[in-house]
């Protein structure tokens, strides 16, 4: 269809010739809908599916055999060296190897690290392992297959042979066993560093971690407070290479709070409760003791009755803080 467009006339002017406008009409869709691509369809690659995070600080002596057999073992994943303040050659060893590194100019912590590379990762899904050679890089496809299966997380479990000394193994019991009994889920190893997570979920928790040791204590049990699944895989652990960064005395303290902070992140008034019980049984039968030998009621009484109080007084208060802590806007 032609149309003709007239313009206004104005006395004394000529008038230019406008060309005619022509309609284009849009052919009707095909009744099958829209052009549709049949061939095969090229995978995305921009978003790589495996993200592995290696928190270091001076493990220069593990770190350039251990890249090598990761590369090996996952080509496709992209690896994030996290430098923790490292006064060696980490950065040259990884850009030797090509895999990117997040250096910092001191160190902050194991756990700041861990929070540094999961937000640097790309992944779907990441996989935390030590620097230190003790995780083989071909167990990642352990830990993997048991994500395929539906868990949010697979730790890879040490058993008492992979236990850094007697000490640790016994400390590494005692969290366990707390653990379970406050989840009410077998915890086979709380404090393992080697993870697989699905990202969208881990990163969800990045700000209740520590920015020093215990990241694995706080990560397992923010996901069963949140009733994400979390599996167990049994994996050797060799020895590890140089020397422990864990100092025996300021971390033995800070290991003791990880039995206080086991409880506050997943039920408080599972700790407060009985320890407040055992106060309130005791100031009663000192009052029973007092009671039949002198016939009063003492002040030591006074004082047992009144911790039972207000330590679960603390632990309710506590219980509500924890749920705030969990809450997220859906």
């Amino acid at each position: 269809m032609v149309a003709t467009a007239v313009a206004p006339t104005t006395p004394g002017r000529a008038h230019p010739t406008i060309p005619p406008a022509v309609c284009l009409t849009t052919p009707p869709l095909p009744k099958h809908g829209p052009c549709r691509h049949h061939g095969p369809v090229e995978p995305q690659t921009d978003t790589p599916a495996l993200s592995v995070i290696l928190p270091a600080k001076n493990e220069a002596a593990a770190l350039a055999p251990l890249l090598d057999h990761l590369r090996q073992a996952q080509p496709q994943a992209q690896i994030i060296v996290v430098d923790d303040g490292s006064t060696d050659d980490t950065p040259a060893i990884c850009a030797a190897a090509g895999v990117q590194c997040l250096s910092s100019p001191y160190s902050m912590g194991n756990g700041a690290a861990i929070k540094r590379g999961a937000r640097a990762a790309n992944g779907e899904i990441i996989v935390f392992m030590d620097a230190d050679g003790q995780h083989d890089p071909a167990l990642i496809e352990r830990l993997l297959a048991r994500l395929a299966e539906g868990y949010d997380m697979v730790v890879g479990a040490r058993d008492w042979s992979g236990q850094a000394g007697v000490g640790r193994g016994l400390a590494n019991t005692l969290y366990n066993w707390l653990a379970s009994k406050m989840t009410g889920h077998a915890v086979l190893d709380l404090t393992s560093g080697f993870r697989a997570v699905r990202a969208d979920k881990f990163r969800e928790f990045l700000h209740l971690l520590p920015n020093g040791f215990s990241y694995p204590t706080t990560c397992t049990m923010a996901f069963f407070r949140s009733a994400y699944t979390v599996a167990y895989e049994p994996i050797p652990v060799a020895p590890r290479v140089g020397k422990s960064h864990i100092r025996p005395l300021k971390d033995g303290i800070r290991f003791l709070l990880i039995i206080f902070k086991i409880a506050t992140l997943y039920s408080p008034l599972k700790l407060f409760v009985p320890v407040a019980a055992a106060f309130f049984l005791t100031g009663l039968g000192y009052y029973g003791y007092t009671y039949v030998t002198i016939h009063r009621f003492t002040n030591m009484s006074t004082l047992l009755f009144s911790a039972a109080v207000i330590i679960f007084l603390i632990g309710l208060i506590s219980e509500q803080i924890t749920a705030l802590t969990y809450r997220r806007d859906v």
